[in-house]
């Protein structure tokens, strides 16, 4: 597996198209049964709203870095209006197209105690005349993107499907398509389709056998005029399936807590990574790990570049790779984990030798949250802080070595003259929930405490091991030579 791709995530260019809904939860205590009628009453205590269909596919992609447009059909109203900003803060490019005369799809639901009580779900289906609005808006974007994804449910977004399809193809863009109707004629030209087992049964497939499942699958994707099928099979995983080949993957997860959302992280994952540069096989691979990890969470939930990297450290040391966060990538993985309700913990230093107190003093930092984020001196800064023979390691091999660390999620260099070669601005610029510092210090002198304390979190200073330190080491080595 060529996991050295994981580091060219961003660039990939994909465009989502199809139907988009808005995800909305009202989440409170339930402490008794209503005198008007014998159904609990719920004392709501927040609301939640979150991008759902089309759009949580466009998420997903988002969320592993992938540079992504969105295209759907929404209504002249607040749900439409709500929908676009959460899709802006989620760093997607929609163009969603508002109809007159038809509510944005929305799938409300009421939560008690982690159950759900009711759904509501306020839709109509969107017509022929609206999807080729659609295809026209397809037309005037195609040639921004290499890959281009069709997320159907059935909402009718996709009724012209076929011609957007067509359209796709005759710009030399790969096809993927998460499929709906029991018809896969309709998804004609697309080089990948991603069925579950019951969508794959509705169409023809055969299961009562393994080899009945290949066999029913070809002739299915012979029919249809579609080159490959994943087929997603719960907990007997997923199969790879083309006219040729077929490579299974095992379920990865032990315990499921939500399949809520799975299969857009499969589609948007696998487009992904093919994106990146994967082949079909490997990009396969990484979305059945990915499959794995969402399930495990709590609603629909999205997949991160880190996760997948720690699922795939096996990968990784066999083949000497190693995973990090784009410089660049990091302030928005950031915002996606704070949108995710996730502490974030900063520090910063030189981290010039890595040494016992540094991993001492790195742990504990991150156990006081749920990500640590380290604020690494530039090597220009280090020459000035520490002197012009300074730093040994340059900056690269230093985020590399604190990278692989466990307790290290994010690393993200800073140094200026004009600052002082502190970390103040890029304290204020992300706004930690708690900032780290090793040493002796009062808060008062601590860089960038008074912006944290004041907007609500909290500054901790912590010791630092004795007798480790960075000098000593260069010390000891100069003494040998």
């Amino acid at each position: 597996m060529d996991l050295a791709r994981l580091q060219h995530l961003n660039k990939a260019r994909v465009l989502v198209v199809g139907d988009v809904m808005l995800d909305r939860y009202w989440l409170g205590d339930t402490g008794r049964i209503s005198p008007e009628a014998p159904v609990p009453v719920v004392k709501v205590s927040s609301l939640e709203d979150k991008a759902g269909g089309a759009a949580n596919v466009a998420k997903n992609v988002a969320h592993l870095d992938g540079k992504v447009g969105l295209l759907g059909l929404i209504g002249q109203d607040d749900i439409g209006q709500t929908l676009e900003r959460i899709l802006e803060s989620e760093n997607i490019h929609s163009q969603l197209v508002s109809v007159t005369g038809l509510p944005t799809i929305a799938k409300m639901r009421v939560i008690s105690r982690h159950q759900q009580v009711v759904r509501l779900d306020l839709e109509e289906t969107f017509t022929q005349a609206h999807s080729r609005l659609l295809l026209e808006k397809l037309q005037q974007v195609i040639d921004d993107y290499d890959y281009v994804l069709f997320s159907d449910y059935n909402k009718g977004a996709l009724s012209a499907i076929q011609e957007m399809i067509t359209v796709a193809k005759a710009a030399g863009k790969v096809v993927l398509v998460d499929p709906k109707s029991s018809d896969f004629s309709i998804y004609k030209g697309a080089d990948f389709i991603t069925p579950n087992l019951n969508e794959f049964k509705l169409a023809g497939g055969e299961v009562k056998s393994e080899e009945a499942l290949t066999v029913s699958a070809r002739k299915l994707l012979a029919d249809a005029g579609v080159d490959a099928m994943l087929l997603t099979r719960s907990e007997q995983g997923m199969s790879l399936i083309s006219h040729t080949e077929k490579h299974h993957f095992a379920a990865q997860v032990r315990e499921v807590s939500d399949v809520t959302g799975a299969g857009d992280t499969v589609i948007a994952t696998l487009t992904t990574m093919l994106g990146a540069g994967m082949d079909a096989k490997d990009a396969v691979e990484v979305a059945n790990i990915a499959a794995g990890i969402a399930v495990s969470k709590l609603g629909a939930a999205t997949v991160t570049p880190e996760e997948l990297s720690q699922k795939l450290g096996q990968y990784l040391i066999e083949n000497g790779e190693h995973y990090q966060a784009p410089f660049d990538d990091v302030h928005q993985h950031i915002a996606f984990a704070k949108r995710n309700g996730e502490r974030i913990v900063f520090t910063n230093g030189c981290f010039d030798i890595l040494h016992a107190g540094h991993v001492k003093y790195l742990a504990q930092a991150k156990a006081m949250g749920d990500k640590l984020v380290v604020g690494l001196n530039n090597d220009e800064s280090i020459s000035r802080l520490k002197g012009a023979d300074r730093p040994i390691n340059p900056l690269d091999e230093r985020a590399m070595v604190l990278s692989a660390l466990a307790s290290v999620d994010w690393v993200i260099p800073f140094g200026s003259e004009a600052e002082g070669d502190t970390p103040a601005e890029l304290i204020a610029q992300l706004s930690p929930d708690i900032l780290v510092k090793g040493g002796d210090y009062k808060v008062s002198e601590i860089a960038g405490a008074e912006h944290v304390l004041s907007t609500g979190g909290r500054v901790e200073v912590l010791d630092f091991l004795n007798g480790c330190s960075t000098s000593n080491i260069i010390k000891k080595a100069q003494a040998t030579e």
